[in-house]
């Protein structure tokens, strides 16, 4: 059924690098599935198979896909090392905005080898258009998820400032948190203008639902 497809060109999803993204979703659902699935004796050879993908293929991915990589890895074990995982989340941290949030677009693909950020440090879609080079719900969310689920101190500085910014910039009218794509421009009326604003508000009630689930509310943070 693969025409059937949904074509939302939209990153990670339907994009040039989502078989990636997809394998790291995959070992995650297999790692989350109910009554020990992942140490079925018929599924061990796929198994290693995955892991053998993940981990080969782990170093040349963009930086989203290997944050989705590190969540993997905390679902089903024997992905990465502890020293890989503890590179990525360095590779994430390093990639925040002084606001305290992190952009899609810093942290996506390349396409026919031209960064997305042009010479004038104007950030340009695949179409062409020019997006803003602010922070957004999507990319703050996943990371801040994703480095609570890989064992980050919930006291750590830069942790509290993304949750901070997800807590500041969730839209007070309607509820959801801004995101765009960074493949081509979207009018934000249309079902795939709203796609990445959707994924950004689910990422980020997760996110701030397991900060909460063992600290409490989250603290504002005014500094970084």
């Amino acid at each position: 059924m693969r025409g059937a497809r949904l074509q939302f060109d939209q990153e990670p999803w339907e994009a040039n690098d989502s078989a990636y993204y997809g394998a790291a979703l995959a070992a995650m659902a297999v790692g989350m599935a109910p009554g020990n699935y992942a140490s079925t004796p018929g599924i061990q050879g796929n198994l290693t198979r995955l892991r053998e993908y993940l981990n080969r293929e782990g170093a040349s991915q963009s930086t989203i896909n290997r944050v989705f990589l590190l969540w993997a890895s905390t679902k089903l074990p024997r992905i990465l090392s502890p020293e890989q995982q503890k590179a990525i989340v360095q590779e994430a941290l390093g990639k925040q905005q002084r606001d305290g949030g992190w952009r899609l677009a810093s942290i996506s693909w390349k396409w026919n080898g031209w960064s997305i950020k042009s010479l004038a440090n104007m950030w340009i879609r695949e179409d062409g258009t020019p997006m803003e080079g602010k922070s957004d719900g999507l990319a703050t969310s996943l990371i801040t998820l994703a480095l609570q689920e890989a064992g980050v101190p919930r006291d750590n500085p830069q942790l509290k400032h993304g949750l901070s910014w997800l807590i500041s910039n969730q839209n007070a009218k309607e509820g959801f948190w801004p995101a765009s794509s960074v493949n081509k421009r979207r009018h934000i009326s249309s079902d795939t203008g709203r796609f990445m604003s959707d994924a950004a508000t689910a990422f980020a009630v997760l996110a701030l639902t397991e900060n909460q689930r063992t600290t409490g509310p989250v603290a504002s943070v005014s500094n970084h």
